[in-house]
């Protein structure tokens, strides 16, 4: 059961924490499995199953180049994440703001001090 929603749901593909550093290390461009797995200290077919995952759910595309499989980012997956992470920009400003005016506050007691 938790398979399947692991390939169908972005957000369940990113929980796995060796996925994401998949992700951070596509960032940098289109890489081979067997580079990826030499950087994140795992066998080719435990990075092969987590890329699949990636691929499945839209976050990694690949394409053949000579005898070998280049993976990198599909950014148009990572609009889901994007869309809710975004929902929390506004408590973070509001946040910031208010922790701005507790600061600029306390400045001001200082100085009257």
């Amino acid at each position: 059961m938790a398979r399947a929603a692991t390939t169908s749901d972005v957000f369940n593909a990113i929980a796995e924490p060796q996925r994401r550093e998949i992700l951070v290390l596509l960032r940098a461009g289109e890489r081979p499995v067997t580079e990826l797995a030499e950087q994140l200290g795992m066998t080719q077919p435990g990075a092969s199953k987590h890329l699949r995952v990636l691929r499945e759910v839209g976050l990694v595309r690949d394409r053949k180049a000579g005898k070998q499989r280049l993976y990198g980012i599909d950014a148009r997956g990572l609009r889901p994440i994007h869309e809710w992470t975004g929902g929390f920009e506004q408590f973070w400003n509001d946040s910031f703001d208010r922790l701005d005016a507790y600061v600029q506050d306390l400045e001001k007691t200082r100085q009257g001090e």
